[in-house]
């Protein structure tokens, strides 16, 4: 009789630990969950950038030549998810306090299309701007474009998005209190 009862309560202990092993993540595991997004994209601008060059300083040659170009950039700036760690994060019951790594410029894409050379004022002893200064002026505006991020306001934008979309997560994973912080550290180019 004692032999079919140690079964039972063999076979009973067993299911409570495969039903204790099959748990739900925690929370925690939930919100790290996070980092599995990377690079979180929270802000994207459009600007138009004037490049304007010329060369007639040159005492050697002879006669004027300027160029004024136009190109379209598409900036995107969010936060870098894949910084977050257990240390980041704050749970207390319902009450959750996370500390976000700062946004950061993602990309300034310029497409071959989007630059545009709107006047172009050459002598007649002088050669037209080739494709190759052409590029090289795209280049200079490209990287006065990543320099000019911080003020044009994207990365602001990108943590109140980020904000906005965390909290929106953290509420759908049923925490109450919601406090969103930014690391003491800022940086703005990738």
């Amino acid at each position: 009789m004692r032999i079919p009862v140690l079964i039972i309560i063999l076979c009973l202990s067993l299911s409570v630990i495969r039903c204790s092993s099959k748990k739900e993540p925690s929370k925690m595991q939930q919100v790290l969950g996070l980092q599995k997004m990377s690079d979180l994209a929270t802000a994207e601008y459009v600007v138009t950038k004037i490049i304007k060059a010329n060369d007639d300083n040159t005492w050697y040659k002879i006669g004027n030549r300027k160029i004024l170009m136009t190109c379209k950039a598409s900036l995107a700036a969010g936060i870098d998810l894949s910084k977050l760690t257990d240390k980041d994060v704050d749970i207390n019951g319902g009450n959750i306090s996370i500390t976000l790594p700062h946004a950061k410029l993602l990309y300034v894409d310029i497409k071959p299309e989007d630059i545009k050379t709107v006047y172009q004022d050459v002598s007649l002893f002088r050669n037209n701007f080739s494709a190759q200064e052409k590029d090289e002026l795209a280049a200079q505006a490209e990287k006065q474009i990543k320099a000019s991020a911080d003020s044009l306001g994207i990365l602001v934008t990108a943590e109140t998005n980020a904000t906005l979309f965390i909290s929106n997560f953290l509420q759908k994973e049923g925490f109450k209190n919601i406090n969103i912080n930014f690391t003491s550290a800022k940086s703005s180019l990738p």
